[in-house]
């Protein structure tokens, strides 16, 4: 196993890992994966509507890079400048908030005309060891049923719900799923959710139907990595058992869980998770405010179908 400092190049002879989610529990994992994995494959949400991502979008028409860009940066290569550059993020002027790497992807997307293509152009600009791809190649719009509110609509208004979310969909519904993406799932070794925002990161890639329908016909061990506190507004109030609940009632039956102890209540977790196995085992870095990917590679290295 490679020692995650080294962000040398993958594991010969290892899984394929697929990780599915989105922001920096995602890159999280990635940075995890990378030391055990000989393949990777991140299919990450494109419907967030806030900061530089959703200015882009909104001028462009183009999905939401941002959560993109930072899964190339953790799969880049070591001391590669573009990966540098690209989370570089503008403080004055008419590109104040902007990420370099958001307008880098944007450019590309433009002057090529597939925003598909545009990505794996920025993956050789970071020299990535694993693949990027969007949920869907569509502008989504993700949607959310709160109780006692009703229909929300747009990733920032659905992380700020103001009470409990039953279910997360995307506008338009048949939306599609990059073929690759597909692919991956169908021939991963291991498919990892989350960890990430539940409802507007984790929830808002299997809310694109054929890629909640592949992870459930997968072979693939599927791995749930919890996060480690509620989220104001979108969970907060809810245990690690509400979470797997709101897994298996958007389709997603996972064959793992891995909780830290010491952080999200568990709850009912067993209850919730089913069959599943729980795993119970540090996760957190020292500061207890993110994954650490060496633990998490220790936990999610072992558990491969």
């Amino acid at each position: 196993m490679t020692a995650v400092g080294d962000r040398g190049p993958l594991v010969t002879g290892g899984p394929q890992v697929v990780a599915l989610g989105g922001g920096h529990g995602l890159a999280a994992t990635l940075q995890a994966a990378r030391c055990y994995a000989s393949a990777i494959t991140a299919i990450v949400s494109v419907a967030d509507d806030g900061g530089s991502s959703g200015r882009l979008r909104a001028a462009l028409g183009i999905p939401a890079p941002g959560d993109l860009r930072r899964c190339l940066v953790a799969l880049s290569a070591p001391d590669n400048v573009w990966a540098r550059a690209f989370e570089h993020r503008f403080t004055e002027g008419d590109l104040e908030g902007h990420s370099v790497g958001n307008l880098v992807i944007a450019g590309l997307a433009g002057v090529l005309g597939d925003f598909r293509l545009a990505l794996d152009e920025a993956g050789r600009l970071v020299e990535a060891v694993g693949t990027v791809l969007p949920a869907t190649c569509d502008a989504v719009v993700l949607k959310a049923e709160v109780e006692g509110t009703g229909a929300v609509e747009g990733q920032v208004q659905v992380s700020n719900a103001g009470g409990r979310i039953s279910r997360v969909s995307i506008v338009p519904p048949d939306a599609e799923a990059p073929a690759e993406a597909l692919d991956a799932i169908a021939s991963a070794d291991q498919v990892v959710i989350g960890p990430g925002s539940l409802y507007s990161s984790v929830l808002a890639v299997v809310a694109v139907p054929a890629i909640a329908a592949a992870v459930a016909a997968t072979t693939a061990t599927t791995v749930y990595v919890c996060n480690l506190r509620p989220e104001a507004h979108e969970t907060t109030g809810m245990d690690a058992a509400a979470h797997v609940r709101a897994l298996r009632a958007h389709g997603i039956d996972v064959d793992v869980v891995l909780h830290d102890p010491a952080s999200l209540p568990a709850g009912p977790l067993q209850e919730a998770a089913g069959r599943a196995e729980i795993v119970q085992t540090p996760l957190a870095r020292a500061d207890g405010l993110g994954h650490d990917p060496a633990r998490l590679a220790a936990a999610l290295a072992p558990r491969i179908a």
